[in-house]
């Protein structure tokens, strides 16, 4: 068989071609759907639903029964391709140009996604009569999107229906370069803030009938900047935070605008909690901000905590995959942005581990056939260290 119509490259292909841009389900859930259920998985669609949020639509599908319950969890959501015409592809084809597939997901995550199902499928067609123990897909279609209505209800939804997780691997793109070259075992926490100020609306050539909010935004702006946060440590990087808008919403040069908006994020380590932080930032604020000035921050609800994974089974099964497949040892990183990883470690260990990360969200994403059929192998590996070892220990 060629790479080209080998399983993972077909079914990634199969995948791209559903135009999936969340919240859209776009087809790419019932694409895995169809390929799931002939292999004996117990498939179910979920819609969940929240105030000022799109209804998403996830996947939960089940084979084996009983422990080790071992969980692939991954979203086939993708961010818009932006102008189509910058594109050496459609990006909604899924063409094979040498040796690659283009499109909107190749890399995040439609491959990875493949990648666990053709994985799955050799590793039960392999087992014949069954295995010892159960594999589950956790499928979000709102990874991309506000993340309300995907991954942290639907493992809610599955909890309450008896399942309980024993580990997973999350397949976001995690190689800076190179397949192999890192697991995630960790992020950071994210907190994201708007700070308002008002003021008075007038005329520009008569201030004093007036009362201008931009000095007061910049100086509220200017302590966050030069807030200090921490050096780092072992385990993660430092902390840092990136003022990312400031907004008066005025067209005119002749207007004092009637308010100023400054918004801001911070990735923070475990020298920090999600309250202390916020603390910290109502502090510095209420320092800067000048005696009369009118503002407030409001934090996003989608804040999260940081975590790291200590599950010692789970990382060095993974590690010792990849070193059977493609030969190197990875790094255990904690770099990065945030993932629905930050939902799962409240049920089980988690990890990540996908393909290489350099074209997401970008123009003419695309992804190496051989890395989809080594992520393949390396998943299948994992999936025969780890339940062979379950059934070992039992």
């Amino acid at each position: 068989m060629s790479a080209e119509s080998s399983q993972v490259v077909r079914l990634t292909q199969d995948l791209i071609r559903c135009p999936s841009v969340t919240p859209a389900e776009g087809g790419a859930l019932r694409t895995l759907a169809a390929f799931l259920i002939p292999l004996g998985f117990d498939v179910e669609h979920v819609t969940f639903s929240d105030d000022d949020t799109p209804d998403v639509e996830n996947l939960f599908a089940t084979i084996g029964s009983g422990a080790p319950h071992f969980v692939f969890a991954g979203h086939t959501d993708v961010v818009p391709p932006g102008q189509k015409a910058l594109w050496t592809h459609d990006p909604f084809e899924a063409s094979i140009e040498d040796g690659r597939v283009f499109g909107r997901g190749a890399v995040d995550m439609k491959g990875g996604v493949a990648a666990f199902a053709a994985a799955v499928a050799a590793f039960v067609t392999g087992k014949g009569d069954g295995f010892t123990g159960t594999i589950s897909f956790l499928i979000t279609g709102d990874e991309e999107g506000p993340a309300v209505n995907g991954t942290v209800k639907l493992l809610d939804w599955a909890r309450a229906r008896g399942h309980r997780f024993d580990a997973c691997i999350v397949g976001e793109p995690t190689n800076p370069e190179i397949l192999g070259e890192a697991i995630k075992v960790g992020r950071r926490g994210s907190l994201s803030g708007t700070i308002t100020v008002t003021g008075t609306q007038g005329h520009a050539a008569y201030p004093h009938l007036a009362e201008n909010p931009i000095s007061g935004i910049l100086k509220l702006l200017a302590a966050l900047d030069a807030m200090e946060l921490d050096a780092g440590n072992a385990r993660f990087q430092p902390s840092n935070l990136e003022i990312v808008s400031v907004d008066v919403g005025n067209p005119a040069f002749n207007v004092i605008p009637a308010k100023a908006e400054g918004r801001f994020n911070i990735r923070f380590n475990d020298e920090w909690s999600l309250e202390g932080l916020r603390e910290q930032v109502r502090s510095v604020l209420g320092n800067a901000a000048p005696s009369g000035l009118t503002w407030n921050v409001v934090f996003k609800r989608d804040a999260s905590e940081s975590f790291l994974t200590r599950d010692e089974t789970l990382i060095s099964t993974l590690s010792d995959a990849i070193e059977q497949v493609v030969g190197r040892r990875p790094e255990l990183s904690t770099g990065g942005g945030t993932s629905d990883a930050r939902f799962i470690k409240n049920h089980c260990p988690v990890v990540e581990f996908g393909l290489v990360g350099q074209t997401m969200h970008k123009v003419d994403e695309h992804v190496p056939l051989c890395d989809l059929e080594r992520l393949t192998a390396i998943y299948l590996r994992f999936l025969e260290l780890y339940f062979g070892e379950a059934t070992g220990r039992s």
